[in-house]
């Protein structure tokens, strides 16, 4: 499954880039990414809610639980989030055969 995790890091985890600047965090999640069975896409540091994203593929929502535990556990990330990719095509042809009628109608 494509996925688009975010997170963001905890004051421990910045204390350890002041101590470590070149510390390549890109590579620790690749790692990560690839000891589930999956492939990391790209990773970049963004600005707004959170503080980074990642785009990978992970056999399964599972994978992605089991590197979130890890990950969190540590202490060093907090509040990640997964945006799963779906293919619109099929949820609407699935949904066009749903006989669903709102309220009042």
């Amino acid at each position: 499954m494509k996925a688009y995790i975010m997170g963001n890091y905890t004051a421990k985890a910045f204390q350890g880039f002041l101590k470590d600047p070149t510390s390549d965090r890109k590579a620790v999640v690749e790692q990560l990414t690839k000891a589930m069975g999956g492939t990391m896409h790209s990773m970049d540091i963004v600005r707004g809610s959170y503080d980074f994203i990642v785009v990978t593929d992970v056999p399964s929502f599972d994978d992605f639980a089991a590197i979130k535990l890890v990950v969190e556990a540590s202490g060093a990330v907090e509040n990640l989030t997964i945006l799963e990719a779906i293919d619109f095509s099929k949820a609407t042809s699935k949904a066009s055969k749903i006989g669903y009628k709102a309220p009042g109608q």
